[in-house]
This record gives C-alpha cells, structure tokens and sequence, in this order.
C-alpha cells in the first residue's frame, strides 16, 4: 500500500500587490497591546486555578493560611513557568495557524505568514514566539546585573521587546528581529470589498445630513 502523501498547507494569501505590503512597527505595537489584554487575562485564569491546584497539593496539615498562600518554588518553576510559557505559545499558534490573525491583528488588519505565503506551522509559530522572547531576555539579563531588582528586569525586558520593533526602522525590508529569526513577515492586508462599499455608504449618509 503506497503511503498517502500529506497535505500541502493551503496559501494564506493572494498574490496581489496590496498584500505585499509590509505591516509598519506603530500599529504592530498597538495590535500586541490588544492582544496583550487579552492574554493577560488568560494568565490570570490560568495562574488563579494552578496556584488553587498548587494549594491543595503542597498544603500541610496545620498548615495557617499565609503559608498556605506561598506556593513552593518547584511547583513555581516547573508548573508555572511552563504553564504560562505553553499558553502563549498556544494563544498565538491557534490564531496563526488557523488564519495568520490574533483578534488585536484582525482589528489592525495584519497577517503574519511564512516566507512563501503560508500560514505558520506549529514549529515556525514556536520559533517566532521564543526569536520574539531573545532580545528581552538578553536585556532583562543586563538589567539582572545591573542592579538586581525585578522592577529594573522588566523595565529591561519592555525596552528590548519595543526593540524588536525600532529594528523595523532599521531594517531596510521593515522586518523586525522575530521576523528574520523565523522567517516569516507581517503584512497590512487592504480592506475587503464589503468594508469599502460600507465606508463609502456612510460618507455619502453624512454627506446628504451636512
């Protein structure tokens, strides 16, 4: 029996001169910020029922309830951390993987594909995901070692994700660091046609009103 060949992924986009356009760093960062409030509270529920579960199973009897309130630190490193690690990777590669959109890319009308015009593959979204986590980290460390303080790893931290994006300006393609790391690309997608027939039934309303 020959083995059955596997399915090709299907292009994510047309090959129209609209869509080659490359999506700019300001409305990139916007889009991350609404995504951000959502995955924040994604975190949120996440972390309220691990650290419940962590709760009960690390709780002694006669345990008081501020102990109870301080969860181990293996159960920190090695539930946690990876938990929140694995709901980002999910968040993004669901959305990616499915339609090249999260829901703050879809209000922006951005499309993140590969380099040949597919959407992303759960290998290509992981390493997108950690090649976007390089430059914070390295700068988070700096911060480490320089003072030693949370407050200055993630002050660090921000400043190297907002360099993920002023390399854009850099970059004489418009690509930012995650980009050339994973080989894939953020495209501004133009509006579709309903949308432009609905803007332009809403400018002739007003104008008929003035």
């Amino acid at each position: 029996m020959s083995k059955l060949s596997k399915k090709p992924r299907r292009p994510a986009t047309s090959p129209t001169p609209e869509q080659t356009v490359i999506a700019r760093p300001g409305v990139r960062v916007v889009a991350i910020v609404y995504d951000g409030m959502l995955i924040l509270a994604l975190l949120f529920l996440v972390g309220t029922v691990l650290t419940v579960v962590g709760t009960l199973l690390t709780m002694e009897s006669g345990s008081t309830s501020d102990q109870a309130q301080s969860l181990p630190a293996w159960y920190q490193n090695l539930v946690l951390t990876p938990a929140f690690l694995l709901t980002l990777i999910g968040f993004y590669g669901i959305f990616w993987r499915r339609g090249g959109q999260t829901l703050g890319m879809q209000t922006w009308r951005l499309k993140t594909v590969n380099a040949s015009g597919h959407y992303l593959t759960w290998p290509q979204s992981i390493k997108r995901i950690l090649g976007a986590c390089v430059v914070p980290i390295l700068c988070g460390a700096i911060g480490y070692l320089m003072h030693g303080t949370r407050g200055a790893i993630l002050a660090s931290a921000i400043l190297g994700m907002v360099f993920n994006y002023l390399f854009c300006l850099l970059n004489r393609r418009g690509l930012a660091v995650h980009d050339m790391i994973s080989n894939t690309i953020t495209l501004k997608v133009p509006k579709v046609k309903h949308e432009g027939l609905l803007e332009s039934f809403r400018n002739r309303k007003s104008a008929k009103k003035s």
